[in-house]
């Protein structure tokens, strides 16, 4: 039987878990662009007469959305554009999608990950010799994963608490990783308004075309050259 202090622990993360899994169920079609598109006009209104309460309402939605793994993160980071332009929604967006990571990651870490941590180390192995080879470079492989958009971001978070990841590194990784990225969104929001004045849809492919995938690539290789320079002195991690 799970100990009460166990199951304390564990609650903020089943928590997320439930969250997600209701929002799954009941705000997928609800946060869309259509949904955008729609509420668009009223939106702006709002930030016009209450620009402050715009500005702290929306990055209480971001963390949240990121927080709790709702779906529709990439709608809000077009929001954060659409409602406040390239700058500040940008800070905006880079802002609460950190704050809500740290969140997740804090929850995962107090809910299992220093448990399995302890216990890969105990038992050894393959598993044990990449969580410390993790851990040595936790820096550049967080960087790495942030940089280029493969591994789905409350992943990442996951990963980063079931391995011993610091908190700092963490927060830190996250911020600068998640800017090229954020900043190319935010930037497609920016440019909502004409695209739903002609009655439209933003092309998000625009990620993972040369242009913008090349210098993604670029970034990982310069986080990953710490470990390659390991490697070529003939580290073993």
């Amino acid at each position: 039987m799970t100990r009460p202090n166990a199951f304390a622990r564990r609650l903020p993360f089943l928590l997320i878990l439930a969250c997600a899994a209701a929002g799954v169920i009941f705000l997928r079609d609800r946060i869309s662009f259509d949904a955008l598109a729609r509420h668009g006009a009223e939106l702006q209104a709002f930030r016009d007469a209450n620009y402050l309460w715009a500005s702290l309402g929306f990055i209480a939605v971001y963390i949240a959305t990121v927080a709790f793994s709702l779906p529709g993160a990439t709608i809000v980071t077009l929001a954060g554009g659409f409602l406040f332009g390239v700058f500040p929604g940008v800070i905006y967006n880079v802002g609460g999608a950190t704050v809500g990571a740290a969140l997740v990651f804090m929850a995962a870490r107090a809910g299992f990950g220093t448990d399995l941590a302890a216990g890969v180390q105990t038992r050894g192995g393959t598993a044990a010799r990449m969580q410390v080879a993790l851990q040595e470079n936790q820096w550049s492989a967080l960087l790495i994963m942030r940089f280029l958009p493969i591994l789905p971001f409350f992943l990442v978070n996951l990963i980063a608490a079931s391995v011993g990841v610091r908190l700092r590194p963490f927060v830190i990784t996250t911020m600068l990783g998640i800017i090229p990225a954020s900043l190319v969104f935010t930037s497609i929001g920016a440019g909502l308004g004409d695209v739903l004045a002609a009655g439209e849809a933003p092309d998000l492919g625009i990620i993972f075309t040369p242009p913008i995938l090349l210098p993604l690539l670029g970034l990982a290789a310069l986080a990953a050259l710490p470990v390659l320079v390991k490697v070529l002195r003939g580290k073993e991690f």
